[in-house]
């Protein structure tokens, strides 16, 4: 039986690619077995068994992001709050996103907003670098405009239930969800969890150990401590960051605003560009008083989607003007104080004149690059036991040994940085601050070794 949404039809079989390309073989432990797709197929892809189905509680933990400033070293890390499902459940979650995904980028060409909503999309090809180049391209072609860089407050944690339902019932051209949808929707916004921590301790295994297992918990364990740890979302807000699904519920989340938004820049011949929650608006120079109007205007837009806050402190407002960019916050925000006159996005840095990769992304290289050798160094260059340690893997992750990609390796930061220069042209300055990498770790592995051996 076929299910009709708006003109769709929705069922596995139907949805016009091989299964192997939607459903990912993961080997992680959950509460549920690992089990390759073609065993749970027969409930995935069964409408009426998804809308039956009790899904698992996710595990969650916080990934610690390290942040590097080259002024001031290590900062504190910024901490985001990761979630994973069982296999079943992330099968039926992927299944469900690309169903999604594909009414969607149908949805955003009848909006006109296709290269609007940039992230998480399977349609475009193009990756951070495309995008970049593309924003930096526009800035240049207008001689004279006024640059918004801005970020959403706790995106996905925000995003209202209500809200999102309501768009999903409009991208689906339907008032009531289907009950295989409304399931998915129902345990990935009132989700509930155990903490990672949580099942260590039950275990007494660490994260490597505990992966090993056929299960984390046995289901008679599961069941005993499922009142004392389970945890839930109680909130009518928030959806768990990493499951398959949450990125595609995150665009449809924003699909009027992108809309709007886009509709007004481009009468003003500007552009928008969203990833996730990071945004960029360029618009030709105008008069202040006009400009600041136009600000109120998008604000309104803004303020008419539930839970959507700007950061404040991360908003930034620049003027550029025949190869000179100039900060100016205080054109719209008294409370934000002006900032280096360089446009900061999506990794890379624009001064008005070159184009090169931002500098905190390349003090995280090194850093990372310095940290492994100092550990490398302080061990003396041997194991524990007493093996000597190879160099080969400190060179393929920090030098040019490694940035050539094979089927058994995935380049490393060069190899990122040779992609960008190849996209951006020969003309911007990208691989400027990398030229000299060999040089510095032969530097600071000369450092050690000397200091080795006169101790």
């Amino acid at each position: 039986m076929l299910l009709p949404i708006g003109g769709h039809l929705i069922k596995g079989r139907d949805i016009g690619i091989k299964n192997n390309k939607i459903y990912k073989m993961k080997y992680y432990s959950h509460f549920d077995e690992k089990v390759h797709w073609k065993n749970v197929k027969h409930i995935v892809e069964n409408p009426e068994k998804v809308a039956r189905h009790g899904f698992f509680p996710f595990i969650h933990y916080t990934h610690n992001i390290e942040k590097f400033n080259k002024k001031v070293g290590r900062k504190p890390p910024k901490l985001r709050e990761i979630f994973y499902s069982s296999h079943i459940d992330r099968y039926i979650y992927e299944l469900y996103a690309y169903k999604l995904n594909n009414i969607y980028n149908k949805r955003v060409i009848k909006d006109c907003t296709n290269k609007c909503a940039v992230a998480y999309r399977d349609n475009l090809h193009k990756s951070n670098i495309h995008f970049a180049k593309k924003v930096f391209d526009a800035i240049r072609r207008y001689n004279q405009a006024y640059v918004i860089i801005g970020d959403f407050t706790g995106f996905f944690d925000n995003l209202d239930h209500s809200y999102l339902k309501d768009r999903l019932c409009s991208l689906l051209e339907t008032t009531i969800l289907p009950d295989d949808y409304y399931a998915v929707f129902r345990n990935i916004t009132k989700y509930s969890y155990f903490e990672l921590e949580k099942l260590k301790e039950i275990t007494g295994l660490k994260y490597k150990e505990l992966n090993k297992q056929n299960r984390v918990l046995e289901l008679k364990d599961f069941r005993q401590y499922k009142r004392e740890c389970l945890r839930k979302n109680k909130n009518n807000y928030g959806i768990p960051q990493g499951s398959a699904i949450s990125a595609v519920l995150s665009n449809i989340y924003m699909i009027d605003f992108d809309k709007k938004i886009n509709d007004f820049v481009t009468s003003k011949k500007g552009i928008y560009m969203r990833y996730s929650d990071d945004f960029v608006i360029v618009i030709p120079k105008c008069e202040i008083v006009e400009f600041q109007k136009m600000w109120v205007f998008i604000d309104n837009i803004k303020r008419s989607v539930k839970n959507l806050e700007l950061q404040l402190e991360k908003t930034q407002i620049f003027e550029y003007n025949n190869l000179h960019v100039k900060s100016c916050n205080s054109l719209l925000f008294h409370e934000v104080p002006d900032g280096k006159n360089i446009i900061n996005y999506l990794g890379f840095s624009f001064d008005g004149k070159v184009i090169t990769i931002r500098d905190k992304t390349i003090s995280k290289y090194y850093y990372r690059m310095y940290r492994k050798i100092d550990a490398i160094a302080k061990k003396g260059g041997y194991t524990k036991k007493g093996k000597k340690i190879p160099m080969n893997t400190l060179y393929k992750r920090y030098s040019f040994y490694g940035e050539e990609q094979t089927k058994d390796n995935r380049g490393n930061f060069l190899t990122y940085v040779n992609r960008a220069k190849e996209v951006f042209g020969p003309n911007e300055a990208i691989d400027r601050s990398t030229k000299k990498h060999w040089g510095k770790l032969q530097k600071r592995l000369h450092k050690f070794w000397k200091e080795h051996r006169e101790n």
